[in-house]
């Protein structure tokens, strides 16, 4: 028969477990603060674009595919060179943009400020576009300034075209401003 034979345990002082869970708290806020420092804000839809948000804008609406939206943007490529940017808000119709550019367009708030990483099945794919050359990672800062259904454009687009004295292009007719308006003389 065998004997089993009790070891006793040695206390441990005290200062020895404060330093060991003062170690364990220092390890979890380093853990934490390297986790925060490893999030780019960047998100991917099931798509595969990807985003992130610089400025969240307003509002809870979302332009739609039947929508016209105000942008300010600049389309770059990955390595910074320019392709094509706005220089004043332009109108640009949700649905008629590349997949990528319109599915990031329905992500915004007004006033929103976004950037996009647009993966080539997103853009132009193997075809190449001017400046953009076949199976191109696309990255737009596009500003969402304002949007609108479609048809009440084109109605405001009609009203402009049938209202009295409208000439393209926004000339006013010969003799339609009252005598001395217009200045000059």
């Amino acid at each position: 028969m065998s004997t089993v034979t009790a070891v006793p345990l040695l206390p441990v002082k005290r200062a020895y477990l404060v330093w060991l869970w003062l170690g364990l708290a220092l390890a979890l806020v380093a853990g934490v603060a390297l986790a925060k420092a490893g999030d780019t804000g960047i998100r991917t839809t099931p798509s595969g674009l990807r985003y992130r948000v610089i400025a969240p804008g307003s509002g809870t609406a979302h332009p739609t595919d039947s929508d016209v939206a105000l942008v300010n943007y600049v389309g770059k490529l990955p390595n910074g060179t320019i392709f094509d940017q706005s220089q004043q808000p332009t109108p640009l119709p949700v649905a008629g943009m590349i997949k990528g550019f319109s599915e990031g367009l329905k992500l915004m708030p007004k006033g929103a400020k976004y950037r996009f990483w647009i993966s080539p099945e997103l853009g132009y794919g193997a075809e190449a576009k001017g400046p953009i050359p076949a199976n191109s990672t696309l990255v737009f800062d596009v500003e969402l300034v304002d949007f609108i259904p479609e048809a009440t454009l084109r109605a405001l687009q009609q009203q402009q075209m049938m209202a009295p004295g409208a000439m393209p292009g926004g000339a006013v007719p010969p003799g339609a401003l009252p005598p001395g308006a217009g200045g000059g003389r």
